[in-house]
């Protein structure tokens, strides 16, 4: 029988390494779960053996990290090693999916290793944790029945205008809200693109660190966002993760 696949949720950011500061973001059975496993596909082994030592705190590995196998799967990877990361899996060893940051398999490159799992026959459990996409659509008063997540925008600042643009009709039109991200050195471009190319009525929502001790969300409008940047009032968001969502009105 081919073990289990489980996709473990990441903190969304710098956790404290004290006893319990896991709780308010991972159930108990989340924690406990991942420190029985012993083997891991991660983005990155060296960010996936802290989180492993986060969770060892209030639940011991059930194998000294050192022997734990963690491979990496990340936007290098070729799509011809995937079947190597499944091998385990298919000779009957459980294994767990780690993003870089929140829930795996969104806006991560975990997803091509879930649909070849699904191809295998290996079953695959999402495990309960914290996603910056859905946070940020829960607390930014924007429409939560339709929403679309759209990533990055073009760097070349015509081409990314013009794309904003474009989601901003498309919001308008059929009422649904646009969810951007951006590296987060580049947060402060994005958010004056953002006000530079929507209609002033245009509501646009700036979400950052969530889940974190430092998190932010405000939403305003356009016309709002444009006194606020001109008055050097800007979100304290550089180099933050952020989640950018818009809503035409």
């Amino acid at each position: 029988m081919p073990g289990i696949l489980y996709l473990i949720p990441n903190t969304l950011g710098p956790t404290a390494a004290l006893s319990g500061a896991l709780h308010h973001v991972l159930p108990e059975q989340v924690q406990a779960l991942t420190a029985s496993l012993d083997y891991f596909v991660a983005e990155n082994a060296k960010t996936a053996r802290a989180f492993l030592k986060l969770i060892a705190i209030d639940h011991p590995l059930g194998r000294p990290l050192q022997e734990i196998e963690i491979a990496e799967l990340n936007v290098n990877t070729p799509a011809a090693a995937l079947a190597g990361l499944l091998a385990p899996l298919l000779a009957g060893r459980d294994a767990g999916l780690v993003s870089e940051a929140g829930v795996p398999a969104v806006a991560d490159p975990g997803a091509d290793l879930v649909r070849l799992a699904h191809q295998h026959g290996i079953t695959v459990r999402p495990l309960v944790g914290p996603s910056s996409l859905l946070l940020s659509v829960m607390a930014s008063g924007l429409n939560g029945q339709s929403f679309a997540f759209n990533g990055y925008l073009p760097t070349e600042s015509a081409a990314r205008t013009k794309r904003i643009k474009e989601l901003e009709q498309r919001s308008r039109v059929e009422k649904q809200t646009q969810l951007l991200i951006e590296t987060p050195y580049r947060n402060a471009a994005m958010l004056d693109a953002l006000v530079g190319a929507c209609q002033p009525g245009t509501l646009i929502c700036v979400a950052t660190d969530l889940s974190l001790e430092s998190e932010s969300v405000r939403t305003y409008t356009g016309a709002k966002w444009k006194a606020l940047l001109a008055a050097d009032q800007a979100p304290d968001f550089h180099k933050k993760p952020t989640v950018f969502l818009l809503l035409g009105q």
